[in-house]
């Protein structure tokens, strides 16, 4: 198994005949992968993602990240609504690849499409497993206070992140990072490793090890009630979670009738009665279970984000408190 970390080397796999390939994937973050992939000495044959989606302000549909960087790279697009299309199987099969790389691709394969490729489908996951399977491993690893993570790559197949592991990258989580930073660095780490993978299940000098049945934790969606500030938890819980649902959903909670949006905060050692605000000259307190936390950025409902002490200028009133 390959294994690798920020200052360690992993010997280059020996060189090889290339294999054919059909990579999988959605979000931006995948993109980095594909460009890795493309750089590497295998070829793509066609892209697989989800179908255009609606998006923006006009509600256009809106291809994905992963096809628009492959339609400029002149590489074929397929977008079946799901994996199971008799269309996109026969299709696949015609492509014949040798294996199936796939980051976030955002949707579950069924066994017969997991069998066609020779060498099956490999998927790089944001987390060490067996910690974190499931759609969010980066933001519930900050959100439950983790020190380290990590990206593997894994054989797929029809458990949820449950197949053998070929290799891991491990980073640490800064006491500062949102999901967003962590999940850029894991992207950048994650691709390499993704190639490392491939170029050693080519060559024949890589084998999956079996994941381990301790220390299995499970990842789901982040939900928008998930991502709502319990005010009656410690402040580090408060932060974290902030933190693990920065950019997106985003995190929020409510001021009398009010949705307002937060950045990242900073803990303090003032004391204030939970979910309490303190408007200062030139800060804006909010209490929890513990110590009160400094707003950041906010960002009220139908308007752009600004600094929480500018924000405040506007409040008035008494007695003001987020729920």
């Amino acid at each position: 198994m390959v294994r690798s970390g920020r200052g360690c080397e992993v010997q280059p796999a020996r060189g090889g005949v290339a294999m054919r390939l059909v990579f999988a994937g959605t979000p931006e973050v995948a993109v980095v992968s594909l460009e890795a992939v493309l750089a590497s000495r295998h070829e793509v044959l066609a892209v697989v993602t989800r179908p255009d989606a609606v998006a923006g302000r006009g509600h256009r549909l809106t291809p994905s990240p992963v096809s628009r960087a492959a339609q400029e790279r002149g590489i074929p697009v397929l977008t079946p609504a799901k994996p199971s299309d008799p269309e996109f199987i026969a299709t696949l099969t015609e492509l014949a690849p040798d294996c199936c790389p796939v980051v976030a691709y955002g949707a579950l394969v069924p066994q017969r499409v997991l069998d066609i490729p020779a060498r099956g489908w490999v998927n790089l996951h944001f987390s060490l497993l067996p910690a974190w399977r499931g759609a969010a491993p980066v933001q519930r690893a900050i959100m439950a206070g983790d020190d380290v993570t990590g990206a593997a790559v894994f054989q797929l197949e029809a458990g949820m992140d449950t197949g053998p592991v070929f290799g891991v990258v491990t980073e640490g989580i800064g006491p500062k990072d949102t999901a967003g930073d962590l999940l850029g660095r894991l992207a950048e780490s994650g691709a390499e490793l993704l190639v490392k993978v491939l170029d050693g299940i080519e060559d024949g000098t890589l084998n999956a090890v079996p994941q381990l049945n301790d220390g299995v934790s499970m990842a789901p969606k982040i939900t928008v009630e998930d991502a709502r500030v319990r005010w009656d938890e410690p402040a580090m819980a408060v932060d974290r979670r902030i933190r693990g649902c920065t950019p997106a959903p985003g995190a929020w909670s409510m001021l009398d009738d009010l949705k307002v949006k937060l950045h990242p905060v900073t803990t303090t050692d003032e004391v204030l009665p939970a979910g309490q605000v303190r408007v200062e000259r030139n800060r804006v307190l909010v209490g929890t279970a513990t110590t009160a936390v400094e707003l950041g950025t906010v960002q009220p409902a139908g308007k752009k984000a600004m600094k929480a002490a500018d924000w405040a200028r506007g409040l008035h009133g008494d007695g003001l408190a987020f729920t």
